[in-house]
């Protein structure tokens, strides 16, 4: 029996990994013991708890048929692991670049991509004498 299907990656779930909270579909007839095991070996972290939700199929129309059908239903579980340990499926990924201006002051680029694939850039000017930094957020998008 294969216990964790696959991650849940969706707006809730991402602000929920920064609370060390990580999301799985898993095997209905998987327990919170096996869930928060195979999690650990997986993972190689410590898990706390695990809470586990079924979500119902949906009713949907076919318009072509004009019929109903029932998608099936899966079982989420939600996972706490150890305060400092991160699960590196949820991370995205971060870089940082230093540009100079023309007058030569240092800028500090940072990219971040999220997960519909937007950039967002967000531009840090640091000056060394007492002139306070200015920041600009530019968000990019497909």
């Amino acid at each position: 029996m294969i216990i964790l299907k696959r991650p849940i990656v969706t707006e809730k779930s991402m602000k929920l990994a920064g609370d060390n909270l990580y999301t799985f579909e898993v095997d209905k007839n998987a327990t919170k013991k096996q869930i928060g095991k195979m999690v650990a070996e997986k993972f190689s972290v410590k898990v706390l708890s695990v809470k586990t939700v079924n979500v119902k199929g949906r009713v949907k129309s076919q318009k072509a048929v004009r019929k109903l059908y029932k998608t099936a239903g899966i079982k989420k579980a939600m996972v706490q692991i150890g305060k400092g340990q991160k699960i590196a499926i949820f991370e995205t990924p971060k870089e940082e670049a230093v540009v100079t201006t023309t007058e030569g002051e240092p800028i500090m680029l940072r990219e971040k991509k999220d997960i519909l694939g937007r950039i967002k850039v967000k531009v840090e000017r640091s000056s060394v004498g007492a002139a306070p930094t200015t920041q600009r957020k530019v968000i990019t998008g497909k």
